[in-house]
């Protein structure tokens, strides 16, 4: 179990929100937490630090006004520490490049393999003729519906027919180094994990790591994770963390997690 850091990027600024509020009409969300920090201030922190393997997040949508400054702000946190951070948000065959040449570790893909509701196999294939496996990360964020977890998509929007279990991560193990798994419901809510999520994750038992966000609001959240998740699951920490305005201290919950 590490600790994987984030850096979430909205409208051009460094943000925590409410990830079932999110919207890209009028490019609106609930926010938790706007940073005076540029997105390279929290590069440079985690540098520091030591600790790699967090991801950067655009949240606005290509087509929208603030797109430009949004990925200038994670150009600006690429550079600060290249190699350490990975980059999600709008990434394809064709543009994953340019961020990996830019200092990202991995490029982490949704919408461009899961589209109109489905996993599209061919997407995915070039996706990872165009990267490699060992610099492709899937993001599998998910929304609970009928009792089951689905795969959501464009910036956890639209529901896809895909279920988070243990199939579905079968399926997809050989293309991707990594899982980054939003449980959305409770993304920035600060009320608790997603418990019956990260069960279905800790009881994979496959060695392609997965990270899990959502909801952590205490230290005995992380506890609960690592105990749930069989050490296997690791864990990013948003909007509870002091670094963006809540009350767990960063250097307290990398000690636990070690």
């Amino acid at each position: 179990m590490e600790f994987r850091p984030c850096i979430d990027i909205h409208n051009g600024r460094v943000k925590q929100i409410v990830g079932s509020s999110l919207a890209d009409k009028g490019d609106q969300a609930k926010e938790n937490f706007v940073a005076e920090h540029d997105a390279d201030y929290y590069a440079d922190f985690y540098k520091k630090k030591g600790i790699k393997g967090g991801h950067i997040v655009l949240l606005n949508p290509v087509s929208s006004d603030y797109f430009a400054a949004t990925k200038a702000q994670a150009l600006k946190a690429l550079r600060q520490y290249p190699g350490g951070l990975q980059i999600g948000g709008g990434i394809n065959d064709e543009n994953a490049t340019e961020y990996l040449d830019a200092g990202a570790s991995h490029v982490i893909v949704t919408s461009f393999v899961f589209r109109d509701g489905h996993i599209h196999m061919d997407h995915l294939e070039r996706m990872r003729a165009a990267v490699g496996k060992e610099r492709l990360v899937l993001d599998l964020s998910c929304r609970m519906r009928d009792g089951k977890y689905y795969i959501v998509t464009d910036r956890w929007q639209k529901f896809t027919d895909e279920v988070v279990d243990g199939g579905t991560l079968d399926m997809l193990m050989d293309y991707c180094d990594e899982f980054l798994i939003h449980a959305v419901d409770v993304e920035g809510k600060n009320q608790g994990i997603e418990s019956g999520l990260v069960k279905i994750l800790g009881s994979w038992g496959k060695d392609t790591p997965i990270t899990y966000a959502g909801g952590v609001h205490s230290y005995e959240d992380i506890v609960r994770l690592k105990e749930l998740g069989g050490g296997r699951i690791h864990v990013t920490v948003g909007s509870a963390l002091d670094l963006f305005g809540g009350t767990l201290d960063f250097d307290r919950i990398v000690e636990i997690i070690r």
